[in-house]
């Protein structure tokens, strides 16, 4: 898989409720698991999310989304979260001596 990103997660008690609201958030993304034993990479294809609601879905109405940051020990791309959602993205680099223009 190229340009993957996404959260690389300590591994614990609620680790599959985590995977499978990450899988439900992103439904046309190929969500790749690679299990390390002590730690789970989570990744997708350029740009995959998490939202709260998803979340509280699997692990109670009152999981507040900063308490993913807990389990969340890195990261792969650029992540951008607010009080709702968490988004993992590619970062575009352009040659060196380029510059990049979105």
């Amino acid at each position: 898989m190229n340009n993957v990103v996404g959260p690389i997660l300590r591994m614990g008690d609620q680790i599959e409720e985590i995977i499978a609201a990450i899988r439900d958030d992103n439904p046309d993304q190929d969500i790749e698991i690679i299990d390390r034993g002590s730690y789970v990479r989570v990744q997708g294809h350029d740009r995959i999310r998490i939202t709260q609601n998803t979340l509280r879905e699997y692990l109670g109405a009152d999981y507040e989304i900063r308490s993913f940051g807990m389990m969340m020990s890195s990261f792969v791309g650029r992540v951008v979260n607010n009080s709702d959602e968490i988004v993992w993205e590619n970062i575009k680099r352009a040659p060196e001596g380029v510059v990049a223009h979105d």
